[in-house]
């Protein structure tokens, strides 16, 4: 058996033989360990469905790739993977689930992939058997289907070795050791003694350059040999087996068809035939983490109890969909555990604070996309990045104060989420409130009403503290919900008064150290500020896509504070470490690299009052010239004090208005929070949430990280020349020119419909054809209409241009504007006083 090889896959189902399958397309020659037998975790008892719907960009593309992947593994490698291509039909009993569906609809069709709708009507035509009773309709994908999830691993398996690997059995991994440049991971083999499998005692030592681990139910094993935190905890899933139906069998022997993968999104479940009876997979409330801590080495391909109370609402709801299996009897039933992650997305690349080291981890629809993720997981790992942004699955997402109770908390919620309305502005209610601010109480005294960003309790929008009872804040809707009347007041403020914005979220690190300067040189793309100014900049992938944007502020010669996005604090933490070890182990002096971001709240300030406001508090000694642009310029830093605060505030704000962030000490924060309201609300101050700064920031196209800012695009793809300095060389810098231009990012004043904005998923097309896409959309107070940010073909970019845009199956206009349509020239920011 090869001991030294480039890369160790660690786990041999579905996933894992599909990541070896593509990294030895891609020449690494990859040896696989599997402890068991290949499928023999969740693989084997997977109901082995391939649903293309998915409301995410990655794992769209991801999907479609397994499915197209499929369906040629036989021609290549001589195995059946049991492909039936049989169409999926999601069926909808709302309103609201068939505006799901055309959401869906344009991020699929920017993709590409087939999809049909479909009404009551036709699918009792196509489908007599179906009971339409009660449905708005349906969206039909004629591609999809299901496949034998141990023959398709099996093939990909045997695709693997075609293309070089190599595939060892009862073969588990204890430990793993890094040297500096590979890794020593401990294995030992395994036998069968008495229908158990145990250690034989026989270890001994793989060298490898690199490592995936696609451990699936072992995932907690995986971490805590790792010393990582690794948020993948199965869930119980059941499906049953039914005995044969007569009226499908004979729907089938008068030469029909097979029905379509059938689900009934509302209801919760889906069916698809089985030798002429029905699977019925639920995906019920209630049901239970397993393994929160490793799974029992008695557990092999074992299955739990069937629990049929616990999904006899779904079962019944079966029956009346499918009336003629009512009489039906069970054949046979599944309970087996199935990873979930908090957020219901799989981890998928580099694991946190270790080099070399790979995770594939947490897959509740692991079949669907075992042959996605070997393709990108790939790309990923002997390219420097994916083609497409994979930073929604990246496992860094996830917080390191994160804990087993949490996890196993979020993923029961996403289990029994699968089937729920997936809002773009979704917000999910199990254990929170966790990580709070200190202001979270008097916002919430104030109609705080609040979403969740990296465990962080933070403001949506402030709705009426008198509402009446029957009011729903959490009510959401793809149309303009009840919300949207007071995040639509608060942007007005801000562009007439002033609001505040609670920001404590936003990730913060110091570096500092002799090396800091020359550190932050290379691995960012601007010019460094002075001593007590700021700027903005990004560090890039090594393909020069956008990897990270960063505020710096220059506190001294050697020690700079940099803010970035909340949502990806560990995300951020993690690739600076990183990239001070490599910059001080190519040479370069020492850097420090901290993580303060609980020890400063942030409030910003925004609006033409608010030197207005801040003045009545700042304690200097001339507090009327203080904050003037003299004193206190745009794009500066200063130590200020407001009342017995110290502040260290930052004359920028990300609204587009005379504004400053105030980052405090959070012990602090009560007592600014107060002087504020109380100077700041005769003047006008509102509290403003996310989702009226998210309408702002539009409106001065500022990007953002994770939706026009990402791993699939440059900063001069982006439009932010301004921000990348060519005369100086930096990390990516070179990829970054090579990469070239191949879009641009816009900003588009649409007129759209009267009762919706745009989400940022939406298709662009010019005389009918796809020509880009949103990242960004919601409504422009300062215009009166819908707005968006997206990416369109580089001829398309210039101002005055004009497209349209996919809503709810309707085309809109939409015409490209220039940058910053509100305020262009910044005179509103630079306002004197």
């Amino acid at each position: 058996m090869k001991t030294h090889v480039k890369v160790l896959v660690v786990g041999g189902g579905a996933v894992g033989c599909g990541i070896a399958y593509h990294l030895a397309k891609a020449g690494w020659e990859p040896l696989l360990v599997e402890r068991d037998e290949l499928t023999a975790g969740s693989t084997w008892h997977a109901a082995g469905l391939l649903p293309l719907f998915n409301m995410g960009y990655a794992t769209s593309h991801i999907h479609d790739y397994s499915v197209k992947l499929y369906a040629g593994l036989e021609a290549e490698t001589g195995l059946n993977a049991g492909f039936t291509r049989c169409g999926n039909l999601r069926m909808a009993q709302t309103d609201a689930r068939m505006d799901e569906y055309m959401l869906y609809s344009s991020t699929a069709e920017t993709i590409g992939i087939e999809h049909q709708f479909l009404t009551p009507q036709q699918i009792k035509d196509r489908w007599p058997l179906v009971n339409t009773d009660g449905l708005k309709g349906a969206l039909f994908h004629p591609t999809d289907g299901y496949i034998n999830p141990a023959d398709v691993t099996q093939a990909m398996a045997k695709g693997a070795r075609m293309a070089g690997a190599t595939i060892e059995r009862k073969l588990q991994v204890n430990g793993y050791a890094w040297t500096g440049s590979e890794w020593i991971v401990t294995c030992e083999k395994m036998i069968e003694k008495g229908g158990n499998l145990v250690p034989s005692g026989e270890t001994f030592e793989i060298r490898a350059e690199h490592v995936v681990t696609a451990t699936g139910n072992h995932a907690q094993r995986t971490a805590r040999l790792l010393g990582i935190r690794i948020p993948a905890i199965p869930v119980e899933h059941q499906f049953i087996v039914t005995e044969p139906d007569p009226a499908l069998l004979k729907w089938r022997a008068d030469g029909n068809p097979e029905h379509p993968v059938l689900r009934d999104a509302d209801a919760k479940w889906y069916v698809r035939e089985e030798r002429g009876g029905w699977i019925l997979g639920p995906y019920e409330e209630g049901a239970p983490a397993r393994f929160p801590y490793e799974v029992p080495d008695s557990f092999r391909a074992d299955l739990f109890p069937l629990d049929l109370e616990r999904i006899e609402e779904e079962y019944m709801s079966m029956i009346h969909r499918l009336p003629s299996s009512e009489e039906v009897g069970l054949k046979d039933d599944f309970n087996g555990p199935i990873c979930y992650t908090p957020d219901g997305n799989p981890l998928v690349g580099p694991a946190p604070g270790l080099r070399n080291m790979w995770l594939a981890e947490g897959f509740s629809f692991g079949i669907t996309a075992a042959g996605g993720v070997g393709h990108y997981l790939t790309q990923m790992m002997t390219q420097g990045e994916a083609e497409i942004d994979m930073a929604s699955l990246d496992p860094r997402r996830f917080g390191s104060w994160m804990t087993t109770e949490y996890a196993v908390k979020k993923n029961e919620e996403s289990y029994s989420h699968v089937f729920i309305l997936h809002h773009p502005d979704e917000e999910r209610d199990a254990a929170r409130p966790l990580r709070t601010s200190p202001a979270y109480d008097r916002q919430k005294a104030r109609g705080a009403q609040f979403g969740q960003v990296n465990g962080w309790e933070r403001p949506n929008y402030y709705g009426p503290v008198d509402a009446p009872a029957d009011f729903d804040h959490n009510a959401r809707n793809f149309r303009r919900g009840g919300w949207w009347q007071y995040a639509k007041a608060e942007a007005e403020a801000v562009r007439e008064a002033a609001g505040l914005i609670d920001a404590t979220a936003f990730a913060k690190h110091m570096v500092t150290g002799p090396g800091a300067t020359a550190f932050l040189d290379w691995l960012t793309t601007n010019k460094l500020p002075k001593v007590g100014r700021i700027n903005l900049t990004y560090a890039l992938t090594q393909t020069g896509t956008t990897r990270t944007e960063y505020t710096i502020v220059r506190l001294d010669e050697d020690r700079y504070y940099l803010v970035s996005a909340g949502a990806w604090e560990d995300y951020d933490g993690d690739n600076l470490m990183k990239s001070a070890e490599d910059f001080m182990a190519a040479g370069g002096a020492f850097v420090a690299i901290q993580n303060v971001t609980t020890q400063w709240g942030v409030f910003a300030i925004a609006g033409p009052k608010s030197r207005e406001i801040l003045s009545k508090l700042i304690r200097d000694p001339q507090p009327e010239t203080a904050l003037s642009n003299k004193r206190f310029p745009w794009l500066s830093a200063r130590r200020i004090e407001l009342g017995m605060v110290p502040v260290n505030a930052i004359r920028v704000a990300y609204t587009g208005e005379l504004g400053w962030e105030l980052h405090h000490p959070i012990e602090m924060q009560n007592h600014l929070f107060d002087n504020l309201m109380r100077e700041g609300e005769p003047l006008g101050l509102k509290l403003v949430g996310a989702r009226a700064q998210n309408w702002l920031r539009q409106e001065k196209s500022y990007r953002a990280f994770g939706t026009e800012l990402g791993r699939d695009a440059t900063p001069l793809e982006a439009g932010l020349d301004r921000f990348v300095d060519l005369s100086k060389d930096f990390k990516g810098k070179a990829a970054m020119q090579e990469v070239g231009i191949r879009s641009k990012c816009v900003t588009l004043l649409i007129d759209g419909p009267s009762d919706a904005d745009p989400w940022g998923r939406e298709a662009l097309f010019l005389d009918g054809e796809k020509i880009g896409r949103l990242t960004s959309g919601g409504y422009s107070a300062a215009f009166g209409k819908q707005i968006g940010m997206g990416y369109v073909r580089p001829d398309l970019a210039e101002p005055g241009t004009k497209l349209k845009v996919r809503m709810f199956r309707d085309l809109y206009d939409a015409e490209v504007t220039e940058d910053s349509p509100y305020d262009p020239t910044n005179a509103k920011i630079r306002v004197d006083g």
